[in-house]
C-alpha cells in the first residue's frame, strides 16, 4: 500500500470549480500513477477554510467507478500566509510501487506547495 499526495488550487469557491479541480486533480494522479480504481483504498481531502461550496467526495463519486470508495473531506490548517484556495488529496492505493516511484501530483498554483518534487 502507498500514500499519494496531491493539490491543485481552485481559483472560485463554487461547486462547479470544485467539482472541475477535483476530477483533474483525481484524474491526473490516476494515470501518473496507472491505477484503476479498484487499487484505490481510500481517500482523504482537505480544503482550505475559504473553499466550502462543495464536498471533492461528492464530486468524485461523479466518476465512473468512484461511488464504491470510501472517502472523507477536512478543513486544511489555516496556516497564516499559506496558499488560499487549495484542495489537497491523500489517496490510499494497494500498489506495488515503490515509495520513490509514486507520483505526486501539485497543479496550477500549488505547484508551489512542493517544489521540490519538480522535475
Amino acid at each position: 500500500m502507498r500514500g499519494i499526495r496531491g493539490a491543485i488550487s481552485v481559483e472560485n469557491n463554487t461547486q462547479e470549480a470544485i467539482g472541475a479541480a477535483t476530477k483533474r486533480l483525481l484524474r491526473a494522479v490516476m494515470d501518473e500513477n496507472r491505477l484503476k480504481t479498484e487499487d484505490i483504498i481510500s481517500v482523504t481531502f482537505t480544503l482550505t477554510k475559504d473553499l466550502n461550496a462543495a464536498f471533492p467526495a461528492a464530486c468524485a463519486r461523479e466518476m465512473p467507478g468512484w461511488n464504491y470508495i470510501p472517502m472523507l473531506c477536512a478543513v486544511e490548517v489555516d496556516v497564516p500566509g499559506s496558499l488560499n484556495r487549495v484542495l489537497r488529496v491523500l489517496v490510499l492505493a494497494d500498489i506495488k510501487a515503490g515509495q520513490r516511484e509514486v507520483k505526486h501530483i501539485y497543479l496550477d498554483k500549488a505547484e508551489k506547495l512542493r517544489p521540490d518534487l519538480k522535475d
